[in-house]
């Protein structure tokens, strides 16, 4: 099991994986309480089951790259990207990544709910290395990208997701990152947004930033992606243009779900 975070390289891999794996331990038998699994664990009546999610993952992406993870949900793909992020090590294999990750994978995690969403503005930028000063210099560009200039004041528990949503995209991309990793995060907001984000995404592209992108909708991917992953079951199924991903995982998918109706 390794892992390497290094400084950005000019050109070649960005991010590489080599027979990465990783395993969970799902409990055998239900345990209803705290109390009853202690009690379980002392006596040694727990059992284990091995759940790979995922299985000898060997990929690398170059610098500059636009790829999208595609698989049905629980084939891998939001453990993978946590596996880049560093949110998860690898059970085997070796993981090495080059230059500053951007990760929006759960938009709006970080945040505290009983936070305002201008203490949190200034909270997540520590979190991601800015100084107070920065923050500052960038809240009003930080609000005006994310149009919430009346609810600034506002606990963000009292946010829906497609406001934390609008907050932590424009947190996220304050900065260009060598890699910015986004999981779904299109799937929030009004349509305008969707757009202002797409866009935003395509100027750091433009820029030399390398993207790893999930969305369960075609049309974001086959306009911002050149490569496509399809995951099933933890395991690389293909790798190919997303066009020609998708030429033979829509089939596959469509099969799938008419096998669960006639059952």
């Amino acid at each position: 099991m390794e892992e390497t975070i290094i400084g950005r390289t000019q050109g070649g891999p960005c991010i590489k994986l080599t027979n990465a794996s990783v395993r969970f331990n799902i409990a055998g038998e239900k345990v209803d309480n705290l109390k009853e699994y202690f009690i379980k664990f002392l006596k040694r009546e727990l059992r284990f089951k091995e759940f790979y999610a995922l299985k000898n993952i060997n990929l690398t992406i170059n610098q500059g790259e636009s790829w999208a993870l595609i698989g049905a949900n629980g084939a891998g793909k939001s453990t993978l990207l946590k596996l880049i992020c560093r949110i998860l090590s690898p059970y085997r294999g070796t993981v090495e990544v080059h230059g500053t990750i951007a990760p929006m994978i759960e938009l709006g995690a970080g945040f505290d709910p009983n936070l305002t969403a201008k203490e949190n503005i200034f909270i997540n930028g520590a979190v991601l290395g800015h100084s107070r000063k920065f923050m500052r210099e960038q809240y009003e560009q930080i609000v005006n990208f994310a149009e919430l200039w009346d609810f600034m004041e506002l606990p963000i528990k009292n946010y829906s997701s497609g406001m934390r949503a609008r907050l932590g995209f424009a947190v996220a991309t304050i900065v260009d990152p060598d890699i910015l990793i986004v999981d779904e995060v299109l799937a929030v907001g009004d349509t305008a947004f969707q757009e202002k984000c797409r866009a935003r995404i395509q100027e750091l592209l433009d820029k030399g930033t390398t993207l790893l992108f999930v969305s369960h909708s075609k049309q974001p991917v086959l306009e911002l992606c050149e490569k496509a992953v399809w995951l099933d079951h933890g395991e690389i199924k293909m790798i190919d243009t997303p066009e020609n991903v998708y030429a033979e995982y829509d089939p596959f998918m469509a099969e799938k779900r008419t096998l669960g109706i006639k059952k």
